[in-house]
């Protein structure tokens, strides 16, 4: 598999991992940090999820202006890594983080660390795939480096999980998803709240008897222990951008420099740039948006994992595997386990595809994705028929006999992830390739920018999840990437000539 790649690839992923580490701790419990943390609704905390996930994204654009402007990618790219390390220290100080406001700022610091970061390391892969050497292997290359960067993620969420647990049980307590909620309404003296179920609730984590009198004083400290845990577990995060620097630092010698040659590749570079006139490079800039229009939508529907999907594991997933007892934060490390499991398949399965002369090009299995992400959303809505609106659970968790399994859960996230690997690391080769070689690092920082511009709408996904019923929800995002998809094949003959 990797055979005839450059050398720097797999050290470039390895450095990559700690991001991904970050991201998929905030994957899995950011969501419900900021609705137990600050008593948000899901609308009110889908807001600040979108605003934090749209600015990740948005500000690689910004990243990828400084390193095309200073040509000092590494230098960025190790800015990236300190300044998110940063950020994950504030969210993990509980007497630091004391409104939703707070919060936000602190998370805007990871955002910008991850701008400086993200666009600008695949910038420098696809500089490795240049060489006419390993050309031929670009989108072999971008699948490798997707799967290596996923293995943290497999288990960030598990960490995080753990981390928050431990600290509730030193306090005394055991985990109950359903009980941050529960607190909250009965502090805010909600008529609609079942105060028998949520005693007895309290007594089953408290391993003793909560009463009426008691009632108030364990709803305070269970909130407190359980928010502190969460702050804990996003110390984890610190730790493994600590491991990615080392990597990196460790490895940059072995990683090409975008823009900073030798003088006599600096004359054939000229040369290129000449031959890219200015009709060919407003072709190759059309088409690239072109892309970035359609992927705005698939991120709008792969990104409700952190949300949407989030909260539907929460209020409608029986979180039990026989005598499993599961977090509805498990759920998120289906998606990296799936990208590491699944990529040498999929690298294979293209690969026998090329010798038949067979192989899709890269804009077809783009659209290919798009269908595919469609269908893990009809499959939800089809489990979802006989689900009760939101509207008429949110005073009181839905009986277990009433939810479904989370088997449903595991092949929703499954099939999603089969989508991912057809549009993510192959829309990093296809901005790498076709990118004019001057605008690198813009032109991925624009990638991630569609990226943003679809994670900005995410807080959508939680308005509908809240107002309509579970099918018509989840049948929106089916509708929307299949419509993608059909674009995306109506274009797919001009963007291959573009792309030769």
């Amino acid at each position: 598999m990797l055979k005839n790649h450059p050398k720097g690839l797999i050290p470039a992923a390895l450095s990559n991992m700690g991001e991904r580490f970050g991201f998929y701790v905030m994957m899995a419990i950011l969501t419900l940090f900021l609705m137990s943390k600050f008593d948000l609704d899901g609308t009110e905390a889908g807001a600040l999820y979108s605003t934090f996930y749209c600015s990740i994204y948005i500000l690689a654009l910004i990243g990828g202006i400084i390193a095309d402007k200073t040509r000092n990618y590494k230098g960025t790219i190790i800015a990236g890594l300190l300044v998110m390390a940063l950020g994950y220290a504030l969210m993990s100080l509980p007497f630091l983080i004391t409104t939703k406001y707070i919060a936000l700022a602190a998370l805007l610091v990871i955002a910008f660390g991850n701008g400086l970061f993200k666009g600008n390391l695949q910038a420098v892969v696809g500089q490795l795939y240049d060489n006419p050497k390993y050309s031929a292997k670009r989108d072999a290359g971008f699948q490798i480096f997707y799967m290596f960067i996923n293995i943290g993620g497999c288990i960030a969420p598990f960490i995080a999980i753990w981390v928050r647990n431990t600290f509730v049980k030193m306090q005394g307590y055991a985990y109950n998803a359903e009980l941050p909620g529960l607190c909250h309404k009965y502090l805010n003296g909600d008529e609609n709240l079942d105060v028998d179920l949520f005693m007895n609730y309290a007594s089953q984590v408290s391993q003793t008897e909560v009463n009426l009198e008691s009632l108030k004083e364990f709803a305070g400290n269970y909130l407190e222990a359980f928010n502190t845990g969460f702050h804990y577990a996003f110390s984890v995060a610190i730790v493994a951008m600590m491991i990615s620097l080392c990597i990196f630092l460790w490895c940059k010698k072995t990683l090409p420099t975008p823009g900073q040659k030798a003088a006599g590749e600096k004359q054939q570079l000229d040369k290129e740039e000449i031959k890219q006139n200015a009709k060919e490079i407003k072709q190759r800039i059309l088409a690239l948006f072109a892309v970035f229009g359609i992927v705005i939508f698939f991120w709008f529907s792969f990104h409700q994992n952190g949300l949407t999907l989030t909260m539907f594991a929460k209020d409608y997933t029986l979180l039990r595997l026989g005598s499993l007892e599961l977090s509805a934060e498990v759920f998120q490390s289906v998606n990296p386990f799936v990208v590491v499991i699944l990529t040498p398949i999929v690298m294979w399965l293209f690969s026998a595809l090329a010798k038949k002369g067979k192989e899709p090009s890269t804009p077809k299995k783009i659209g290919i994705g798009m269908a595919i992400a469609a269908l893990a959303y009809v499959v939800l809505a089809i489990v979802s028929v006989s689900l009760p609106d939101y509207s008429t659970i949110s005073g009181s968790p839905l009986a277990d006999s009433a939810r479904v399994t989370p088997w449903v859960l595991f092949t929703v996230y499954f099939i999603l992830t089969v989508a991912e690997l057809f549009i993510s690391p192959l829309g990093l080769s296809f901005v790498s390739k076709v990118a004019p070689s001057h605008l690198q690092g813009l032109m991925q920082g624009c990638w991630l920018g569609a990226t943003a511009v679809g994670n900005a709408c995410l807080f959508l996904g939680a308005v509908m999840y809240e107002s309509i019923s579970q099918t018509a929800t989840w049948s929106v995002f089916a509708v929307v990437c299949f419509i993608s998809m059909a674009v995306m094949f109506s274009m797919v003959k001009w963007l291959e000539r573009v792309a030769k």
